[in-house]
């Protein structure tokens, strides 16, 4: 019987085995293009754009600073970096992860550690660094729940823990062209990777 295809062609033209990923097969590039197509809430939110990973990662990337301004750059640039694996696997939503079941994370975890070494870092990521990456990530969903995906406070609170006010303070979402989401996906990755 013929093994069934388990690669993606990348627009880079690099073939990214996802069953066996290696770090020379992966582009920012493709990465930025690829979350910038990717959206949240399975695109179940208001505005003339969707509200794509590469956004929400360019938000939890700048959250993580707010909850440790002294941070290494590394872990800000883990931050921006968490959810990167979704460029070929997409964003699926809690419950369909829960009903996929533990095969899905461990895809995204082989994803992640190529990714990780490709730009320098670790192929696991200290837990107490994740932690602070999963808490960015919980703000970030908050935000985005009451500010377009049509939760009110009280509701986001209860799934996403209610924010400390200095944390979310000043920030607002904006939808944009994914062409322009890219670019700016790109631009702070090259940033945080020029002060390493």
């Amino acid at each position: 019987m013929k093994q069934p295809r388990a690669w993606q062609r990348m627009l880079s033209g690099r073939r990214l085995d996802l069953l066996d990923p290696t770090p020379v097969d992966i582009e920012i590039e493709d990465i930025a293009h690829g979350l910038a197509f990717v959206a949240r809430w399975n695109g179940q939110t208001r505005g003339d754009y969707a509200y794509s990973v590469a956004e929400h990662s360019l938000l939890v990337e700048e959250i993580y600073a707010r909850i440790d301004p002294l941070a290494p750059v590394k872990w800000r640039l883990a931050a921006l970096l968490h959810d990167a694996p979704e460029y070929v696997i997409g964003d699926m939503i809690s419950p369909v992860k829960a009903a996929v079941g533990p095969e899905y994370e461990r895809l995204d975890d082989r994803l992640s550690a190529a990714i990780h070494i490709r730009f320098g870092l670790p192929a696991k990521v200290p837990a107490t660094v994740k932690q602070k990456i999963k808490r960015a990530d919980k703000l970030s969903a908050w935000l985005e729940a009451t500010q377009i995906a049509g939760f009110d406070v009280a509701e986001a609170n209860r799934f996403f823990g209610k924010p400390k006010p200095e944390l979310i303070e000043g920030l607002a979402l904006h939808l944009r062209p994914p062409v322009e989401v890219r670019a700016a996906y790109t631009a702070r990755h090259a940033a945080l990777l020029a002060q390493l």
